[in-house]
């Protein structure tokens, strides 16, 4: 018997991944010494961000999600809209 491909759980409990594959985290500097940062970064650092592609790309191996690829949905979709948009044209 083989080995089973498990996913990395310490990366899944840190990271959401959004319908089209792209993975949302919380952002550092967020756990002490805020009284020295200004209210807009506060604000800021309370709202969860999109990871860089380059980055995400490694994390959702981690996670084994190999068949998402954000990239690629948002080209598809935009060839969906295209289609349709000459096909009313016509």
């Amino acid at each position: 018997m083989g080995y089973k491909m498990k996913p990395n759980k310490g990366v899944a409990k840190r990271l959401r991944v959004t319908a089209t594959g792209k993975l949302k985290h919380r952002h550092e500097l967020t756990s002490h010494l805020r009284s020295g940062r200004s209210a807009k970064k506060k604000r800021h650092l309370g709202r969860a961000s999109v990871l860089d592609e380059g980055h995400a790309r490694r994390f959702r191996g981690l996670m084994r999600l190999h068949g998402l690829k954000p990239a690629k949905v948002v080209h598809e979709r935009a060839l969906a809209e295209k289609q349709e948009q000459s096909s009313e044209q016509k």
